[in-house]
């Protein structure tokens, strides 16, 4: 499984990487949402997405828009959000930008594996992880 993670702070890049190591999945890493589109541009081999909301320059639930509106099959790889933000209304903001589940910060092994779990499960591509 390969997984891009979209996400500004290297330290908790460092730390899902080890977390999805234990999986067996690889990670590729973007430090902004513009790289990480561009590296959704350039991987064809994606699995799932990761991706924070607060970055510097494009946010999150803009990627995740650009990443909807997209015209391939690309479009709908499973993402999740991973975020620090608690605003009740979150969630739904999240869902209605076009991500399939949120994670919150700091991430517990448990639920980013639960989470991802539950989108292979739907995907029909749980024996990935």
């Amino acid at each position: 499984m390969k997984v891009l993670f979209i996400e500004d702070d290297r330290m908790n890049r460092r730390v899902v990487r080890d977390m999805l190591d234990v999986a067996g999945a690889s990670m590729v890493e973007a430090e902004s949402a513009e790289d990480g589109l561009q590296l959704i541009d350039r991987n064809d081999d994606l699995d799932m997405l990761l991706v924070d909301l607060r970055m510097p320059g494009m946010d999150g639930m803009t990627a995740i828009r650009h990443i909807r509106a997209r015209n391939d099959a690309k479009a709908r790889l499973p993402i999740i959000v991973v975020t620090a933000d608690t605003a009740l209304d979150l969630r739904e903001r999240c869902i209605e930008a076009g991500a399939d589940d949120v994670i919150f910060k700091p991430v517990a092994m448990d639920a980013l594996f639960e989470a991802m779990g539950r989108l292979l499960a739907r995907d029909g591509d749980d024996d990935l992880i």
